[in-house]
């Protein structure tokens, strides 16, 4: 899944730890094989993959070593993985190769990462490199690049007489309503209980807005972020008039992830929103396969983007004893092992990487899929400045759910009293923000 923003009240530790690792040397890593011997010694890679880390892991291991046969590769799976992570990185033990937690801070992570190389050796070959990349130096290379929109159940589709995929929002929903009508799924499934599967919809607003500027470049100078036309306020109107029109589950405080995932595999749900993290994962419990569909977020724009970005990225140690091995794994994860295809569900991070099949039918209708423009120099992390100064929520599942329950009558608001509210502490969060900047 992809990672959630920034939790500034969790890093006390792990910051104060960053003062003294900052005094680490920082000389950049050398590329795997450049020693003729090849890299030798004992690495530990950290993964959040407690699932498959006793197998496929050890497979990829295997064949590491058909290359490496000097490097001993050791792993840990961590369940909580950012919480846990977290606590060890207060001290130099946090393995050799590990995933980049998203609640660190950019600017911090030369006090914990070592630099795989600039930002200009490695834009031609990675895709979402600059997500985590410092002063011109990437700490990062994404595990897989992830992409959002709505997972479907085609057999109900078929049975509510659905033949083509909606593509503006009155048709989703008047999809939807086919569903509810003509079958006993649930149309939509908002995981409103577990909070954080809400938080997936934000990750539409690009495809809303119809072009990959928006979300870095537009939507930091613009204080009409969620009046009534603009991606914001299109992008959760379906929610609300989904759930106004009786389309989701009808207890949604009681609902439940995992429950959910079978439910859409033997079509019990119709649809719900969410990364291509999921896509496996729901296959995986499926009767059938190939009844699970994907489809990008409804949108009446003129060009139907579906965005790009990048999952957990992978990184080495600053205090790592055998930086050339673990190098060596970096490369040889993000170049040979498929990963990213076979045990994510999304697309490689190698440039010019095939999509995968279920992607295939939308590449021949136009539909674009590319990385969101990052901000301006100067102007990285805008948004999410403004976000917090505001206390809006963004990537919160607060407000969505109160877009829920105002919706099926739980709450005496409008949807446009909540966006309005919105709007005015987006408003109120930019000016401050943009005083601070000017200083």
């Amino acid at each position: 899944m992809k990672l959630s923003k920034v939790l500034m009240s969790l890093l006390s530790v792990l910051l104060v730890a960053g003062l003294f690792t900052g005094c680490s040397s920082k000389k950049e890593t050398p590329a795997a094989g450049s020693d003729p011997k090849g890299p030798e010694g004992e690495i530990t890679v950290i993964t959040q993959r407690t699932d498959i880390v006793d197998t496929v892991f050890q497979d990829y291991a295997k064949e590491f070593n058909k290359l490496y046969p000097n490097v001993k590769v050791n792993f840990q799976a961590l369940a909580d993985y950012d919480g846990q992570i977290k606590i060890r990185m207060g001290t130099r033990d946090y393995g050799d190769v590990l995933l980049i937690p998203g609640s660190i801070p950019i600017e911090e992570l030369p006090n914990f990462f070592e630099p795989l190389g600039t930002y200009d050796e490695m834009k031609n070959k990675y895709t979402g490199i600059e997500e985590r990349t410092v002063n011109g130096n990437s700490y990062g290379i994404p595990i897989a690049m992830v992409y959002s929109g709505v997972i479907y159940n085609k057999k109900v589709f078929k049975e509510a007489g659905i033949t083509e995929i909606p593509k503006t929002p009155d048709q989703f929903l008047k999809a939807l309503q086919q569903i509810k009508d003509k079958t006993k799924a649930v149309p939509l499934f908002t995981n409103y209980a577990s909070g954080w599967a809400l938080t997936q919809w934000e990750s539409s607003l690009a495809t809303v807005a119809g072009t990959k500027e928006y979300v870095n470049v537009t939507q930091p100078t613009t204080d009409d972020n969620f009046t009534k036309g603009q991606p914001h306020y299109e992008l959760y109107k379906v929610l609300y008039d989904a759930a106004k029109n009786g389309l989701i589950e009808k207890d949604p405080t009681t609902t439940d992830w995992e429950t959910s995932k079978a439910d859409l595999a033997q079509g019990k749900i119709g649809t719900m929103v969410l990364g291509s993290w999921a896509i496996d994962q729901i296959k995986n419990v499926a009767p059938n396969k190939d009844d699970i569909g994907f489809m990008p977020f409804p949108t009446n724009a003129s060009k139907v983007l579906v965005p790009l970005a990048g999952d957990f990225n992978l990184g080495i140690n600053v205090n790592s004893e055998n930086k050339e091995a673990a190098r060596a794994w970096v490369d040889w994860f993000t170049e040979k092992s498929n990963y990213a295809v076979e045990q994510a569900g999304s697309i490689s991070p190698l440039k010019g990487a095939e999509m995968p099949a279920i992607l295939k039918q939308y590449e021949k209708e136009g539909v674009v899929f590319e990385p969101l423009t990052p901000s301006p120099k100067g102007q990285e992390g805008i948004v999410d400045k403004i976000d917090k100064t505001g206390e809006i929520g963004l990537w919160q599942p607060d407000f969505k759910k109160r877009i829920i329950e105002a919706a099926v009558g739980n709450r005496p608001e409008s949807y446009d009293n909540i966006m309005k509210d919105l709007n005015d502490a987006w408003v109120k969060a930019r000016a401050e923000v943009a005083a601070k900047e000017a200083k």
